[in-house]
């Protein structure tokens, strides 16, 4: 049985610290230099199955890695989601989990903070408490790391009816002379979508309406 031999090598441009491997003539993937120099890579050296093994190890988490950094270029991410993202995307998961850790290295995956601009951004846009916990314990979040960022948006002690009181006004507005128990009803089931539920809400809208 005649082994598979790498026919060459080169860095990878679009990577430094990468080198692309060919094998039979077919790309193969790239693979860290490091590991290229402890295992002894030369073009004509044959692959032995263990081998084989470690350099499809090394180049998935190298590809996983390439596909994260370009999801990251685009906009920040938690890590679970992501990691599930790159998973949907086909990368196995064991390069899934490593390309995560050296990300997370790298200081480039940091879940408080994601948690603290995601509730910040999105509640300047009108998005509630209830609304932003189920958003963020969907993505795969911590519960710390949502009490912590509503706690910084919403401090103890704070005025939080003042987004939820505009919105209700707005939307009471908009129902116009609608039965006061209807335009209530739509007005609560309104608010209750973007976040915003509870006693304090109904006795607001409650004003609102009346």
């Amino acid at each position: 049985m005649t082994l598979p031999a790498i026919t060459a090598l080169a860095p990878d441009p679009r990577r430094p610290g990468t080198l692309r491997v060919e094998v039979d003539g077919i790309r193969f993937g790239a693979v860290p230099q490091e590991l290229a120099r402890a295992a002894g890579l030369e073009v004509g050296r044959a692959l032995d199955p263990e081998l084989q093994e470690r350099l499809t190890s090394a180049a998935d988490a190298e590809a996983a890695f390439r596909t994260l950094l370009r999801a990251l270029e685009r906009r920040s991410f938690a890590r679970a989601d992501l990691g599930r993202r790159l998973i949907r995307k086909g990368h196995p998961r064991p390069a899934v989990e490593s390309a995560l850790e050296r990300a997370l290295a790298l200081g480039l995956l940091d879940d408080a903070a994601f948690a603290r601009n995601y509730v910040e951004t999105r509640a300047a846009r009108g998005r509630g408490p209830a609304r932003l916990t189920r958003d963020l314990l969907a993505m795969g979040l911590e519960r710390g790391h949502i009490d912590g960022a509503l706690a910084a948006t919403w401090p103890e002690g704070s005025d939080r009816t003042g987004m939820p009181l505009a919105l209700a006004a707005k939307r009471a507005a908009q129902l116009g002379e609608l039965p006061r128990p209807v335009k209530r009803r739509r007005v609560l089931a309104y608010l209750a979508r973007r976040g915003f539920a509870g006693r304090d809400i109904s006795e607001l809208v409650a004003r609102v309406v009346g």
